[in-house]
């Protein structure tokens, strides 16, 4: 579900669509921290798509927290 790029980062490789896989992901995430309500873009709360620690790219999203 992970990849690291060539900057070492940690990229969801599902990329931006794959809403259930993050609800997944975050399930099982010892360092989930819910973002700000206006950076939350799903409905699901504890998903990686809305966790603080999500950086947007282009294909997908970068964890800044990595296990």
């Amino acid at each position: 579900m992970w990849k690291i790029n060539e900057r070492n980062e940690k990229v969801f490789s599902p990329g931006r669509e794959a809403w259930q896989e993050a609800v997944e992901a975050a399930k099982t995430c010892p360092n989930f921290s819910i973002d700000d309500e206006d950076e939350c873009v799903s409905e699901e709360t504890r998903s990686c798509y809305n966790c603080h620690y999500r950086r947007w790219i282009p294909e997908s999203f970068v964890c800044l927290k990595s296990d």
